[in-house]
């Protein structure tokens, strides 16, 4: 059977492939993703965030020793007001990012990798990218302060989440919802068949 292994930290992305019937083995890819996306100051959007999700599979292709696995790497960034921003990582930015998003909407991109291991090497791969709209609620200063002090958005991309307390301030979305938790599953379905996966075949016993 196909190993499936998950290039991420994100408990987001782990929840949302067991909520859907994958069990997959956790790597993390040891990356700057900051410099690989100062590296591409320029390029649209879209192309970026599937850079970033290439890059972390490249580092995690000599790790993946299975006869036979498909390693899904993802990357999510929010553009919003002209401006693509990734995770703030300290308060100060969280608030900067939220009085600038707050009463407005933003496109929250997901670069998708989907990596055919075989024998421990890589025999093909399949790359795309997702795009959803998030219409941000108008909130006050005293809201953002008590949002940013629980830490949530601090390690978030676009500095909130969609199903946690970042909810509360989100006022609707127009897309795909599993691609804001961090991995599209139509998508992530559609590639795996590019590279002749059958997602029914990966699902665990239930």
């Amino acid at each position: 059977m196909t190993e499936v292994v998950l290039g991420s930290a994100s408990p987001a992305r782990l929840r949302v492939l067991r909520q859907a019937g994958l069990d997959p083995r956790v790597l993390v890819a040891d990356i700057d993703e900051d410099a690989i996306a100062d590296e591409l100051t320029g390029a649209p959007p879209a192309e970026i965030v599937t850079r970033l999700a290439v890059a972390k599979a490249d580092a995690l292709v000599p790790r993946v020793d299975a006869d036979d696995a498909v390693l899904l790497t993802c990357d999510s960034m929010l553009h919003i007001r002209g401006e693509l921003v990734g995770k703030p990582h300290t308060a100060e930015v969280a608030r900067e990012r939220w009085a600038h998003m707050s009463g407005h909407s933003g496109d929250l991109l997901t670069g998708h990798c989907v990596t055919r291991i075989r024998g421990g090497e890589p025999v093909a791969r399949a790359t795309d990218s997702e795009s959803t709209e998030i219409r941000f609620a108008r909130v006050d200063d005293a809201t953002v302060e008590a949002y940013v002090a629980t830490g949530e958005p601090l390690a978030v991309a676009g500095s909130f989440t969609l199903d946690g307390l970042g909810g509360w301030f989100v006022d609707g979305i127009d897309g795909d919802p599993s691609s804001v938790l961090g991995i599209g599953l139509p998508l992530t379905r559609r590639l795996l068949a590019r590279v002749d996966v059958d997602v029914t075949t990966l699902w665990s016993a239930r």
